[in-house]
């Protein structure tokens, strides 16, 4: 014990004779020299994004779950594959988020079973909402529903706390959106191009809240990091 004891720490007195070893998952989006650097404590809080585009959708989050002040996880996944065409960002209770998800994950590939093609972002955002409306006082969940279909194309349906359900162009939730939504008015206009909707989301999604974990998805079911981009490819 006191063998390896000293390996680590040097004699009282003395600087560290060997340093310890940083060992970086693979994946991890974090720098390798900064694995062993403290986390500073919650400053903004969540925030989860989405934005249409002509053809598809573009989703965005930051990568910390916090308890409190503390940041129990810097490198979680708010954006959950639902279907091949089809994300959610969560915002809220974890536990209460990931379950819902994992409900409308089963019933949604019980519908395309029976559909034998794939569902809709609708109905998708739809089983959201009523999971979410009629268990409102027991649940905790902000969720944005976005992805694409060949009926309606690109869609970003907006599912605040207490389980309404509404289309828009664009939407921001989560504890931290209040910190954005100025930036997200002032920068957003209709029309943009798939390489625009990426370009705003991580300008938007990286302004206040650090870290954000950007990487690229469409629809032939690549997901990878915090940032998902959707369309039919």
């Amino acid at each position: 014990a006191s063998a390896l004891v000293g390996q680590a720490f040097a004699p009282m007195g003395m600087e560290h004779q060997q340093r310890f070893v940083r060992h970086v998952e693979p994946g991890c989006p974090y720098r390798q020299d900064d694995v062993m650097a403290p986390e500073q404590a919650v400053s903004t809080g969540t925030t989860i994004m989405a934005v249409e585009f002509d053809g598809g959708v573009v989703m965005g989050a930051d990568s910390r779950t916090s308890t409190g002040n503390y940041v129990a996880n810097r490198a979680s996944r708010k954006i959950s594959k639902v279907h091949d065409r089809i994300f959610v960002c969560r915002c809220g209770s974890a536990a209460d988020t990931q379950a819902l998800t994992g409900f409308v994950m089963n019933y949604l590939g019980q519908h395309a079973v029976e559909l034998g093609k794939l569902p809709t972002v609708n109905t998708a955002a739809s089983l959201f909402k009523m999971l979410a409306y009629q268990n409102k006082d027991r649940l905790m969940a902000g969720l944005i529903v976005a992805g694409w279909d060949e009926k309606r194309g690109g869609q970003v349906y907006s599912i605040p706390l207490g389980g309404s359900v509404v289309r828009v162009p664009y939407a921001c939730d989560g504890s931290g959106s209040g910190y954005i939504s100025g930036l997200i008015d002032a920068t957003y206009k209709p029309g943009m191009t798939e390489s625009e909707c990426v370009e705003f989301v991580t300008k938007v999604a990286s302004a206040f809240v650090v870290p954000s974990c950007v990487a690229l998805c469409t629809a032939s079911s690549v997901f990878k990091g915090q940032m998902a981009v959707c369309c039919p490819r």
